[in-house]
């Protein structure tokens, strides 16, 4: 069970984070209490497993990153772990993942690169397969972003909503 308290501090970090030194203590003061009281609650919270993550996303079209591409790479199974590993690295890459691939598609890590324009695109794709010594990709530019939203518990700070 969760306190009014937490559900409140659950529903303010869905929120846009605050640009500053200190967000959570903008945050914090927002709900009504200490930065101090407001840290050790998530720290709680994380500890008992009820937030698994807390990650934050930058607007890249906002931040002068125009161009991104999904990149599908094929990578022996065995190979996965190290290679994810040394593409996270990149700056350029904001996600990197594992997935199941089929008869159809043989892909099986994914990295979402983000640059200045899609020639640059490729060619952080290109040094990222020296690096990795992973040949076999392919780069799937977006378009137009049809919806981006985050789960939303708690949207009142409450059970009720």
């Amino acid at each position: 069970m969760l306190t009014n308290l937490e559900k409140k501090i659950i529903s303010a970090i869905q929120d846009d984070i605050p640009i500053t030194a200190r967000p959570f203590k903008v945050i914090s003061e927002n709900i009504g209490i200490s930065e101090t009281e407001f840290l050790k609650s998530l720290q709680d919270l994380c500890n008992r497993g009820v937030i698994r993550r807390l990650g934050a996303t930058l607007r890249h079209q906002k931040s002068g990153f125009e161009a991104n591409a999904m990149t599908a790479w094929q990578v022996e199974e065995e190979r996965v772990e190290e290679v994810g590993q040394k593409m996270a690295l990149f700056r350029e890459v904001s996600h990197c993942y594992r997935r199941n691939p089929n008869n159809r598609w043989p892909y099986n890590l994914y990295t979402m690169i983000h640059a200045r324009d899609e020639a640059a695109c490729v060619e952080i794709a290109r040094n990222i397969s020296v690096t990795t010594a992973v040949t076999s990709y392919k780069l799937l530019f977006s378009r137009r972003e049809l919806k981006k939203t985050s789960m939303e518990y708690f949207p009142n700070g409450n059970e009720d909503g």
